[in-house]
């Protein structure tokens, strides 16, 4: 079967990647053809008047003056630079289809469309990731309306418990959603929320990335080495004085030094050269060589579980609080989230990441059994 993937367009965001990523090698090893559709990435046009790039070419290439370029090349530059490390993972793993409007798609190009992970059907993330139609209906396939093809959600998370959709979009999306062969949600509130507004009953199923195993991740990370093998991984997205000071007290507990393998991108001040984001390959080889992890996120909470390493992660509530507490408390590792540095207590947590994957396995084969259900 010749399958779309239709998820949020990949940036310098680890966890999306690897969770497109991890989707479409499982589509794969069940024996479907597989695509993910991204958004293309070009350099804009920018319609500069032409008495305007006459002075500009008299400026250059006669006074020898440096032109600045126009606030949109500007921008795209710097996005070229920060993604050069995640977009040649995304080139060499994901056979990746650009496009610029969903209208490019036709019925005779797939046999099925499957929706999702990550937070696809959140409006603000899904509007800000697309092509130039970015309308949250879309995340529902408005523009396969009347395709005789099949339509599967797999793992959508709307990131938050609060409705965040206006009555406009939760009419439209209520219909389009009726639509679908198979719906599931990645979150327990997720699934509430389908009953609540759009009236249909939804699987609450595992990420994507829990698909793959700890083998699998290691055969993209073996030529990679962290410097500080061994120590306390901190990746954090939004940094704050009080996580910091976590982090400052978790080292002096365990005594060791932490590391940490993501850049400052979303710094706008800091110099360029640290706001190139990682490789993929060198995020995952600092779980697999870490001996603790101090961490904002949800995919570094998921990639702790699977490589069983001790953790604690602060609550984002920000960037969706419901798919923590969903996902620590399926696996009974509530005493892993702190929500203020007041909450931390470091004798408190006392967990076992061990029982957590034994559970995880359960849980593995039933979002396995959705898929090739609903396939």
């Amino acid at each position: 079967m010749r399958i779309a993937i239709l998820t949020l367009r990949f940036h310098t965001n680890f966890g999306g990647i690897l969770q497109a990523y991890a989707l479409q090698t499982v589509l794969e090893r069940m024996g479907h053809q597989v695509t993910v559709l991204d958004k293309v990435r070009k350099k804009p046009q920018v319609d500069i008047p032409c008495i305007v790039k006459i002075k500009r070419a008299i400026l250059k290439y006669i006074l020898f003056q440096h032109i600045p370029d126009s606030p949109q090349i500007f921008a795209y530059k710097i996005e070229c630079a920060q993604n050069k490390n995640t977009w040649t993972f995304v080139d060499k793993y994901l056979h990746r289809r650009g496009i610029n409007n969903y209208s490019e798609i036709k019925e005779t190009d797939y046999d099925a469309f499957v929706v999702g992970s990550d937070q696809v059907w959140r409006p603000k993330y899904f509007a800000g990731n697309t092509p130039s139609n970015p309308t949250i209906a879309n995340a529902f396939l408005a523009f396969t309306n009347g395709w005789n093809i099949k339509r599967i959600v797999y793992a959508a998370s709307f990131g938050t418990e609060e409705n965040e959709y206006t009555n406009e979009e939760l009419n439209e999306c209520r219909d389009l959603i009726k639509n679908f062969d198979a719906v599931s949600v990645r979150e327990t509130s997720g699934k509430k929320m389908c009953e609540e507004y759009f009236g249909v009953n939804a699987k609450h199923v595992l990420d994507p990335t829990f698909l793959l195993q700890k083998t699998d991740y290691n055969k993209l990370c073996t030529k990679r080495k962290v410097r500080n093998r061994g120590q306390i991984l901190v990746y954090i997205l939004d940094d704050t004085e009080e996580k910091q000071r976590l982090v400052t007290n978790i080292s002096s507990i365990l005594d060791k030094k932490t590391f940490k393998v993501n850049a400052d991108v979303d710094n706008s001040s800091a110099p360029l050269k640290k706001r190139i984001q990682y490789p993929v390959e060198q995020w995952l080889a600092g779980f697999r060589d870490a001996d603790y992890v101090i961490t904002d996120s949800f995919h570094a909470c998921v990639f702790s579980i699977i490589y069983g390493k001790p953790f604690i992660v602060y609550g984002n509530k920000e960037r969706g609080l419901s798919r923590l507490i969903s996902l620590l408390s399926t696996l009974n590792l509530e005493d892993r989230l702190i929500l203020s540095f007041s909450d931390f207590d470091f004798n408190k947590m006392t967990s076992s990441i061990e029982i957590a994957q034994k559970k995880l396995e359960l849980l593995r084969e039933e979002s396995f059994n959705f898929l090739r259900t609903a396939l």
